[in-house]
């Protein structure tokens, strides 16, 4: 049905990789990223709305044009969709989108699958967008009666496929999903489709499947006990016939580092049981809390994997924020210099970066003595200026790593070189949380210094990078798993450690003021409660170190909300924690 909506039918399907390099170039020939825009922040915001259902035209309607960073988007917006047509391609959500919008013009057309398809079963229906909630709701529609003659006439009906009231019934509709398991509204899921859905379907029965064949009974009374305080959902209580099991062990630490060794600890003792690494799983609310983890994890021989994720020293921005160090601290490094000459962006490219090259071959220096020449080198007055002041910049973080901490020279080349400033601006949840990590190497330089009084920059860059080589290890009975919370939803372990139980972490300080954020938040910790089938960890720290700072840390609401007789708090910081 290509055809009918425009399209040929030979249209290619974009994956992300085809979508992002489109996008990196419409940026590039708007000059779009001296506005902030990014491949990745961009498209994140153009797949939102197209699971929203909000086409160019629907947006430049909403949007307030007199911003000129939404003016600036609607652009990317608009040259990324023709782009797309004269390609004949569509991206993973036009899929979807481009479908309903058939539907909803062509009803002829949406009467044929109507017909062909009588039942239509949905899983997950709690991660649903609107988008996929539309494409639903057209496939059970019932055909209406000025369609449903045309429609037996097509397909040869041999009798009537009509009601009484001249309408031909639509499919029937099974849905199977977990409100208390909505945790992807970042990603467009909108919760209200499942608790909604006996006012959308009024005739749909439901049926409670309350019986739990994974976890104990204290896991799961914990369980229900934290989400009977989201009050907006279908009334439900969990059990199992297999017994109480034991108790839930929970543990406050003084540090991040004190609460990674409790639970490096408790791994080795669950070990010397009958539970192998690999039914051990350890969840993070954010990527950065992984760091002290990894640490601890190395130092005692306790292999571990992320999946589907990055070592911490691994990951882009870490390896962006070495950069800068590396070069302050060596200028000889030209590899260093190389890979942040625009990073982030400062209009240096290709061509800049070769001329600069060829001026420090020709005169036989270093890269970094070519910044300092850049006037004579004729590259237009914005380029030069950037060099120029990114060439000041290395000079000063030069002359502060002679005297001063790892932590402050670090924290002066990430705010003058806008690294963190950058992410954060870019409303990617996923830059927000490169940020955070930012943040957490912030962090480890200031306990390095604390460990290591008289420690230099080289000091610091030589440990991580000592640390960063260590061989990845793994044993017989498999690694322990490390993942955030959002990765762990539909997995199950013998044993869960849930770890930065604290206010900002869970619920993370951005819910606060997002409507029905704690309520998400709140989801979140019961799905990682519910990851567990033997064994279930808690664990906090009483100071966590944030941007170079130790905040002293709050325990989270969450907490108080498990029944005190269901924990078994071991000493730690607070000599007992009472919920």
């Amino acid at each position: 049905q290509a055809e009918v909506m425009g399209w040929k039918s030979g249209f290619t399907i974009y994956d992300t990789a085809d979508s992002r390099a489109l996008m990196k170039r419409i940026i590039k020939e708007l000059d779009a990223d001296t506005l902030g825009f990014t491949p990745s922040s961009t498209l994140s915001r153009i797949s939102r709305l197209k699971n929203e259902l909000t086409d160019v035209d629907g947006f430049a309607r909403e949007a307030n044009l007199s911003d000129p960073k939404e003016a600036g988007f609607l652009e990317l917006y608009r040259r990324y969709t023709q782009a797309l047509r004269r390609a004949n391609a569509l991206d993973f959500d036009d899929i979807i989108a481009e479908t309903v919008y058939l539907f909803r013009a062509f009803p002829d057309v949406a009467a044929l699958y109507q017909r062909r398809f009588r039942h239509v079963l949905v899983d997950e229906y709690q991660d649903t967008n609107h988008a996929q909630y539309a494409l639903i709701r057209e496939f059970v529609a019932a055909v209406e009666p000025d369609v449903a003659a045309d429609l037996e006439r097509t397909i040869g009906a041999r009798t009537s496929l009509r009601s009484p009231d001249g309408r031909i019934p639509g499919a029937s509709l099974t849905v199977v999903g977990d409100s208390d398991q909505s945790i992807y509204a970042f990603r467009g899921a909108d919760i209200r489709n499942i608790t909604e859905f006996e006012r959308d379907f009024p005739n749909a029965s439901v049926i409670l499947l309350e019986q739990n064949y994974r976890s104990t009974q204290t896991i799961l009374d914990a369980a229900n006990a934290v989400i009977s305080n989201n009050f907006d959902r279908k009334a439900k209580n969990l059990f199992t016939v297999e017994g109480a099991g034991a108790s839930i062990i929970g543990y406050t630490g003084y540090s991040g580092h004190d609460e990674a060794q409790f639970v490096a600890d408790e791994i080795e003792s669950l070990r010397k049981g009958s539970i192998g690494y690999n039914q051990v799983a350890v969840f993070v609310r954010t990527n950065a809390q992984t760091r002290p983890l990894e640490e601890v994890f190395i130092r005692e021989g306790v292999p571990y994997r992320i999946p589907g994720g990055t070592r911490f020293y691994e990951r882009a921005e870490i390896k962006d924020a070495f950069g800068y160090l590396a070069q302050v601290a060596n200028p000889d490094d030209d590899l260093a210099l190389r890979r942040i000459l625009n990073t982030p962006k400062r209009g240096i490219g290709p061509a800049t970066e070769s001329a600069l090259q060829a001026h420090a071959d020709r005169l036989g220096m270093p890269l970094r003595d070519a910044l300092r020449e850049v006037d004579d080198l004729a590259l237009g007055p914005k380029v030069t200026g950037a060099i120029r002041d990114l060439a000041a910049l290395l000079d000063e973080g030069a002359r502060l790593a002679v005297d001063r901490p790892p932590a402050e020279v670090l924290t002066f080349l990430l705010d003058n070189s806008q690294l963190v400033s950058s992410l954060r601006a870019s409303g990617d949840p996923q830059d927000e949380a490169r940020a955070e990590n930012l943040e957490e190497l912030v962090s480890q330089a200031k306990e390095f210094r604390v460990q290591n009084p008289e420690s230099t920059l080289i000091d610091f860059l030589t440990s991580v990078a000592l640390f960063a080589a260590a061989d990845e290890l793994d044993d017989g009975d498999g690694t322990v798993t490390i993942m955030t919370l959002h990765t762990a939803k539909g997995l199950e372990y013998d044993a869960v450690f849930l770890t930065g139980i604290e206010e900002s972490l869970l619920p993370h300080r951005i819910s606060v003021n997002e409507p029905g954020g704690i309520a998400e938040e709140r989801r979140l910790f019961y799905v990682g409660i519910t990851r567990a089938k033997q064994r279930l960890f808690l664990s906090l720290a009483t100071s966590r170190a944030s941007f170079g700072d130790v905040n002293v840390s709050e325990p989270s609401r969450f907490l108080a909300e498990i029944p005190a007789a269901l924990i078994d708090w071991r000493d730690g910081a607070a000599g007992g924690h009472g919920g």
